[in-house]
């Protein structure tokens, strides 16, 4: 999955940095979905999760950037990828 995160982000360099990156994305969804570990199905997901990451780094705390007339919008989970975990989040029961 390391080679496939590079290949979207040919200037990052640092193997290491996109490892964690990787990692952290790991489980940030198996967190989301609930599960043990990520679905097969949802590695795209994840790679997309890294780039987000990575593209966000520098970023951190803000949610709204402008400068000018250009303005920088960046979500914790991007509407495209919450859309793909969606369907593999499990059901909690919750008792009396």
């Amino acid at each position: 999955m390391l080679t496939r995160l590079k290949r979207r982000l040919p200037d990052a360099t640092d193997e290491a940095l996109l490892q964690d990156l990787l990692d952290d994305a790991g489980r940030f969804i198996r967190a989301y979905t609930g599960r043990e570990s990520v679905p097969e199905a949802l590695e795209g997901a994840q790679l997309a999760l890294a780039a987000a990451m990575f593209n966000r780094m520098g970023m951190e705390g803000e949610t709204r950037h402008g400068e000018g007339s250009v303005e920088r919008v960046a979500e914790l989970l991007p509407e495209d990828v919450r859309r793909q975990i969606n369907p593999y989040r499990l059901a909690k029961a919750v008792g009396p």
